[in-house]
């Protein structure tokens, strides 16, 4: 018989984990959860890095990108960049410690949020090669570049530096190198580097990229435009999307000692009358102390909040691609026929402001995939996103979307339609619901869905359009074509006939038949184009 095992045998089991133990046993949920999925996932979470620190100090960003092939699974990833450099008490935290960042405390639209990404790709070379990670800056064009070997303590989530040293000729301009040893898996299709790279060159065309990959090829993906993204300004938290646990932790934390300060300062959209109006409702004093509201005190003016009519968050802070930006991303990238694009105006879920931009490219060099599924990119924040595609909010609105309506095939009036075109959809937001930490899908909001399908049937009318344009000259070239050759025959004969020496010139009437049938269709097209798109 087993001896009874008592309380306090198992209490001393007990102990606490740090993340970095967590994410140790749980890589699957940062994206390392298969070997050509971590080699993109590496390259990824460097690349957004090297394009956040760029923009932030506002440089027109430049990286470079090299995968080496060490052996059949173990490669060699460098990603160099020439922003601003690491202050060197600063790099062993940012590339060495998991959950450790500027932006999560922050409501702020940006390439990452967590902090995790970058370090857990340090995290991932360890566990997979037992390698340390070379960090390399440099902050001064005449300064010393710092050098750092890091691993991760992962039982205390601490950065281990093995090595570190500073010299004079290491990276030639300010700006940071990573290199990483790790194992993985290169591919050469949909969900690899090579499409992660394509993609973010055209969701950032003011990005000059260059990659050499681990056959050795080449490709240099240079800037359409030379104009930096507007920089996203951090909001604060609306009082329609904010939660009890955070606006607890909120008022406990505050230096404003009375509750309407607290209301008008750091909640967004709440001036001193709607601050006043707040605390009546929920009972309380506008001089209470915010730090000393009971647990049952802190649900009243949530509840409040919600009954009060407020002004709807800041949308103005967002920064989308843009229309002519990603015209000029996608013309950059693909020899179309036609190209059209529609950013939204900013609205909002769950108290986080949010802008959509769809864009497509049709015919040109994509009419190899005539018969084939349209190529859908999705993107949030300028960011690919290459798995979980049948999870996405994106995916969903495009499947529910009749794209037979705007000439293209699609079985049932359902599901990917089937064409030439390539349809661009991007998500721009303070917080993009994410549906796990790999970041790969967008949860499905009513509101995103909603958005999401109004810009692209805005897209599919101009489409619809196009193609009908290009029917419509088809048609009237064959039919151009067949009075040019047989009704001078039947001029000649009918004159031959009529035994007419008078010779007829047939053009004006060509032109006349022609421009009759033109103005017909065209308002046929007005009609139709009118129609309630409501599905």
């Amino acid at each position: 018989m087993e001896k009874v095992r008592t309380a306090e045998e198992l209490a001393a089991q007990q102990r606490e984990i740090s993340v970095a133990e967590f994410f140790e046993k749980n890589r699957h949920l940062l994206g390392f959860d298969n070997p050509s999925k971590a080699l993109l996932t590496v390259v990824k979470e460097a690349v957004d890095n090297s394009l956040d620190a760029a923009e932030e100090a506002r440089i027109l960003p430049e990286v470079f990108v090299k995968v080496e092939m060490l052996g059949e699974d173990r490669f060699k990833v460098t990603v160099e960049d020439n922003g601003p450099g690491i202050v060197k008490k600063e790099i062993p935290n940012i590339f060495g410690k998991l959950l450790y960042g500027s932006k999560f405390h922050q409501l702020r639209q940006s390439r990452g949020q967590q902090g995790i990404g970058i370090s857990a790709a340090v995290l991932y070379a360890q566990l997979t090669t037992g390698k340390p990670t070379i960090v390399e800056s440099k902050t001064s064009p005449r300064g010393t570049t710092k050098i750092f070997h890091i691993k991760i303590d992962t039982l205390k989530n601490e950065p281990e530096i093995l090595k570190e040293d500073e010299v004079k000729n290491g990276l030639k301009h300010t700006g940071t190198r990573i290199t990483l040893e790790i194992e993985g898996k290169y591919v050469q299709r949909y969900h690899s580097v090579d499409e992660y790279l394509k993609q973010t060159a055209l969701a950032n065309p003011h990005a000059s990229i260059t990659y050499i990959s681990p056959t050795g090829e080449k490709h240099e993906y240079r800037r359409a435009i030379k104009k930096l993204p507007k920089m996203p300004k951090a909001i604060k938290p609306h009082p329609y999307g904010v939660e009890l646990g955070i606006l607890m932790r909120m008022l406990k934390s505050t230096p404003y000692t009375k509750l309407s300060s607290f209301l008008q300062n750091e909640v967004s959209r709440v001036g001193s009358t709607s601050a006043e109006g707040i605390c009546v409702l929920a009972g309380l004093e506008l001089t209470r102390r915010p730090q000393d509201l009971t647990h049952e005190e802190q649900e009243r003016p949530l509840k409040a909040m919600q009954k009060v009519k407020l002004m709807r968050p800041q949308t103005d802070w967002l920064s989308p691609i843009g229309e002519k930006n990603i015209l000029e991303g996608l013309k950059n990238m693909i020899k179309a026929e036609f190209y059209t694009a529609r950013t939204r105006e900013p609205v909002v879920y769950r108290g986080n402001p949010f802008q959509i931009e769809v864009a497509l490219a049709y015919g040109g060099e994509l009419k190899e995939k005539q018969d084939a599924e349209i190529i859908l990119m999705r993107l949030a924040n300028y960011v690919p996103l290459l798995y979980q595609a049948s999870s996405c909010a994106i995916t969903k609105a495009v499947t529910k979307t009749n794209w037979r309506r705007y000439g293209l095939e699609q079985s049932g009036g359902k599901g990917m339609p089937h064409g030439p075109m390539l349809l661009l959809v991007h998500m721009a937001s303070t917080w993009v619901p994410f549906t796990s930490e790999s970041k790969e899908a967008i949860a499905n909001y009513p509101e995103i869905m909603k958005e999401i399908k109004l810009a692209i049937q805005d897209c599919g009318r101009d489409l619809l359009r196009y193609i009908r344009k290009q029917a419509r000259a088809r048609r009237e070239s064959r039919r151009l074509d067949i009075f040019q050759k047989y009704l001078p025959l039947v001029i000649e004969n009918a004159e031959i006939l009529a035994e007419s020496k008078k010779k007829h010139n047939i053009e004006p009437i060509l032109e006349k038949v022609v421009n009759a049938d033109l103005i017909e269709e065209e308002e046929e097209e007005e009609i139709v184009g009118g129609e309630n798109e409501e599905e």
